[in-house]
């Protein structure tokens, strides 16, 4: 902007001196000379050239113009998914999670320091892209599709009818809760800015802004049980409706929910563990020469993170794409009646009783063929998946629970069949 101001300037002094010259030439009907002189800048500096002029305005005399000090804003650089050393089955439920939204979200459960969070924070570099709506009120072509022409507001009805696209492409965004997130914060609230000026409207919070994203909440098991309640919610139902006084909106909340916990800070409720799909317990390295790996690489991120960036910058590309391929293929991958019956019996097994169990059972190993360019599910994708979708899904609580009110069930029904059986008329109780 400076330098175009700079080029307006001396082409204005220029046109000026010119069109003098052309007054005087026209009132005098004599030809005059041009100017001896040379145009002369701000400084006093003379532009003898039309190459000066553009050498000047173009910046090359830039050091007139004061530096501007730094802003102190940080570039943040992920730590590359493909760098990371071992975990494969952190870094498989992970990717499984990107590529089957239905799976439920994962949980992360280990000591610190093992990379869980790292390894949330550098799928940045491998989301997918899913497509948004172009719509104040998130109209989408699917609507049309379910729902006839009356589904979509009217601007987009009319876009329909003129072939222009409802929804656009755009990458999936990681949002992280903060620790200290109030409910305010996760929900929303009354805009304050639109108070001050006698205007009431809601302001999104961190679930709504979360919709088609994943959402990472670290240290899942020290968030106020309030916070922990609205992101369950919102999660399950898709979206969820913030109340205020008169004023009232709801929201899309559709995102994959990935938590991160050190059980050595407190567990999680029961009702809270449910409800993530594939469960991870995530283990240090035990072998020295992985550790050895883990230590250079992450020292070169420490000290030249581009540098690290770079190696892995073309099998990162590489596995975006793939990721991509095997969203678009997942509805074409099948499970068939056997597969279905050998998860029903595993999940019975274990005397599991949530229904979640087979839900995320199923999808995972979707997912699993899908990410290996198959269309049909095998046994060995059930086994593969398996323990993340079960483990820590069976409640000893439950099971003694249940098996009390057994013993109680049978003890009355026995007194039920021993009294009405054999009562006569007369007896007394």
């Amino acid at each position: 902007m400076c330098c175009l101001n700079s080029l307006n300037y001396y082409l204005r002094l220029i046109s000026e001196s010119c069109a003098r010259i052309w007054i005087n030439s026209v009132m005098t009907d004599n030809r005059v000379p041009l100017p001896t002189q040379p145009v002369e800048t701000e400084t006093g500096s003379p532009i003898r050239s039309l190459k000066a002029l553009v050498d000047l305005a173009s910046g090359r005399m830039s050091h007139q113009y004061p530096a501007q000090t730094d802003s102190g804003r940080a570039e943040v650089l992920p730590f590359p998914f493909l760098a990371l050393v071992g975990q494969m089955e952190m870094k498989l439920a992970l990717l499984l999670a990107l590529i089957n939204p239905n799976i439920g979200g994962v949980l992360l459960i280990g000591p610190r320091g093992t990379g869980k969070t790292t390894a949330v924070r550098s799928l940045v570099d491998l989301l997918p892209d899913v497509p948004r709506s172009l719509c104040y009120y998130g109209c989408m072509p699917e609507d049309i599709e379910n729902g006839g022409i009356d589904a979509v507001c009217p601007d987009c009805a009319r876009k329909y009818a003129s072939n222009e696209p409802l929804a656009a492409f755009d990458r999936v965004r990681l949002v992280e809760l903060p620790l200290n997130a109030r409910l305010e914060d996760v929900i929303g609230e009354v805009d304050k800015r639109a108070t001050a000026h006698e205007r009431v409207r809601m302001r999104r919070g961190i679930l709504a802004q979360a919709d088609k994203n994943l959402l990472h909440v670290d240290e899942v098991n020290l968030l106020a049980d309030e916070v922990i309640d609205a992101i369950l919610d919102a999660s399950a139902q898709g979206a969820y409706t913030v109340r205020r006084g008169l004023v009232s909106a709801s929201y899309r909340s559709r995102f994959v929910l990935i938590g991160s916990m050190n059980p050595e800070e407190g567990t999680l409720r029961p009702q809270i563990l449910d409800r993530f799909g594939l469960r991870i317990v995530v283990r240090g390295l035990t072998q020295a020469e992985d550790r050895l790996v883990a230590y250079k690489r992450a020292s070169t991120y420490l000290s030249e993170p581009h540098r690290l960036i770079r190696a892995y910058e073309e099998e990162t590309k590489l596995a975006k794409q793939e990721i991509q391929v095997s969203r678009d293929e997942l509805t074409n991958v099948n499970i068939s009646e056997q597969v279905y019956n050998q998860g029903l019996k595993l999940v019975r097994s274990l005397n599991i009783d949530s229904l979640r169990a087979e839900l995320t059972l199923f999808e995972a190993a979707r997912a699993y063929a899908a990410m290996d360019a198959r269309v049909q599910v095998t046994t060995e994708d059930l086994r593969v998946v398996t323990p993340m979708a079960l483990r820590m899904r069976r409640s000893v609580f439950m099971n003694q629970y249940f098996s009390e009110r057994t013993e109680e069930e049978t003890e009355i029904s026995q007194t039920i069949e021993n009294i009405l059986q054999h009562f006569e008329p007369g007896d007394q109780p």
